[in-house]
């Protein structure tokens, strides 16, 4: 796989119509959210500066007139990280990404990549890949375009399947 920057996802991303993310993952590990996650572990208040790039980047791109939307799978009981997630989200929310939650249970019978990904429009496929323990992680082009049509339809019937973040938490 090919490596794509932060910043040429971004740039990419600002030139589409739609941008699609699904995160698969009950857990991540990445070493960007140690100190806020562990702050919420232990009760602590959180000023989300660690957030402020993720957060601009949806404000401009939904200026520009992009759809920003986010499917997360979650197995039931939810996850520390998952429950943490569920706080942040209405930060993405405010800044303009329609973030939908689909239980775990919910998705079978889903042919699910075995990357997360982001779909701009229907044509530009970018894996969000992360070690086995998902403390690494980054963006990279998919070695074959073969992928694209099962990421698609994926997509499609996840995000039919899902339900919006304030019907989830209710």
């Amino acid at each position: 796989m090919e490596p794509v920057s932060y910043e040429e996802f971004k740039a990419l991303a600002w030139t589409r119509k739609r941008a699609f993310h699904l995160e698969q993952r009950d857990a991540y590990n990445v070493e960007a959210e140690d100190e806020p996650f562990g702050r919420w572990l232990r009760g602590e208040p959180d000023d989300y500066a660690w957030h402020a790039d993720w957060l601009d980047f949806v404000r401009r791109a939904t200026a520009a007139g992009v759809q920003v939307r986010r499917v997360r799978l979650a197995s039931a009981p939810h996850s520390e990280y998952i429950r943490w997630g569920l706080g942040v989200s209405p930060l993405n929310i405010e800044a303009g990404e329609d973030i939908r939650y689909l239980s775990r249970d919910l998705a079978e019978g889903i042919d699910l990549p075995s990357e997360d990904y982001w779909l701009l429009d229907d044509d530009v496929l970018i894996l969000s890949v992360f070690s086995a323990d998902g403390r690494t992680g980054g963006f990279a082009w998919p070695p074959s375009t073969e992928l694209l049509g099962q990421c698609v339809a994926v997509r499609d019937q996840v995000w039919e399947r899902a339900v919006p973040y304030a019907q989830f938490v209710a």
